[in-house]
């Protein structure tokens, strides 16, 4: 599991027609355009992908695209999280996990449970899952933070669970578990600006959202970092830390889909409650790409 999930990992869109239908020639040109460019594993239906306004017959039909796109090119992660516990082991017990590698699991939302809770909810997908599970760490998006203390103990507990993808935004926090976790444990960046300090400190790589629209690049900048070669690293990272602040700018995916619109690989709708990025937003994104 650590060389499958080890290097970029991207959080792939999903990408709509203009009448908000999945634009699966789109997805599956997406799929193809990151794995010839130094992608090494695609994460489906997280965040970026808009999980949360996708129904299950969409998702199913979703991963039924990227897994005959990807041809079993790379690993695919399988995001399935939230904050009904038991309806989660459901979809686990009813999910196809044929040409999955693992899954992707974020911290319940909302419910804004202490750390036990925390800790006996994915003790419970653990129980369920055939598939190694990366937890998900993302405090801007749940309202509550998995401590490293709970991550580990949950890595230290449950053989199947064999990674994080933190997304604090805390270099400290970072530290924290990767000095601590047992030694086959991923600590995967869910932030692309921290992408390559992380990926120094000790760090597996990234699991990106920017990574899908300049994949070559980004590879590039996170495998240098896990050889250590910081100098040559930083020259691409500091090449992307305008973008990154712009994609995020108004909401994620809005950005990136602006991104990949420019680069002609999909539209940039997005779904409701979301909407495009702004015309100011677009045109800054515009002058990027056309300098990049």
């Amino acid at each position: 599991m650590k060389n499958k999930l080890t290097g970029l990992g991207i959080a792939i869109v999903t990408p709509f027609k203009e009448d908000l239908s999945i634009d699966h020639e789109a997805l599956a040109k997406i799929v193809n355009f990151n794995i010839e460019n130094g992608t090494d594993y695609i994460v489906i239906s997280g965040t970026t992908g808009e999980s949360v306004t996708i129904t299950k017959e969409e998702k199913k039909a979703v991963i039924d695209t990227i897994v005959t796109a990807n041809a079993n090119r790379v690993p695919l992660v399988l995001g399935i999280g939230g904050n009904n516990t038991a309806q989660l082991i459901e979809e686990i017990n009813s999910t196809d996990f044929s040409h999955i590698t693992a899954i992707l699991s974020v911290s319940p939302a909302y419910s804004k449970p202490t750390q036990e809770g925390i800790y006996q909810h994915f003790k419970a997908i653990s129980l369920a899952s055939p598939k190694p599970i990366v937890l998900y760490n993302v405090p801007g998006r749940t309202a509550s933070n998995m401590l490293p203390e709970t991550v580990i103990k949950l890595a230290t507990e449950c053989n199947n669970i064999v990674g994080i993808k933190e997304a604090a935004g805390n270099m400290s926090q970072y530290f924290q578990l990767i000095k601590n976790k047992p030694e086959d444990f991923l600590i995967i960046s869910g932030d692309d600006d921290l992408a390559l300090p992380v990926t120094l400190a000790g760090g597996a790589g990234v699991i990106s959202v920017i990574g899908q629209a300049f994949p070559e690049k980004f590879s590039k900048m996170i495998h240098l970092g896990l050889e250590g070669n910081a100098k040559e690293a930083y020259n691409l990272h500091y090449q992307f830390l305008d973008i990154i602040s712009l994609i995020f700018a108004e909401n994620n995916p809005a950005g990136i889909k602006a991104v990949l619109e420019r680069l002609k690989l999909c539209k940039d709708t997005v779904r409701l409650p979301l909407v495009v990025a702004s015309n100011a937003l677009k045109t800054k994104i515009d002058h990027f790409v056309n300098t990049f």
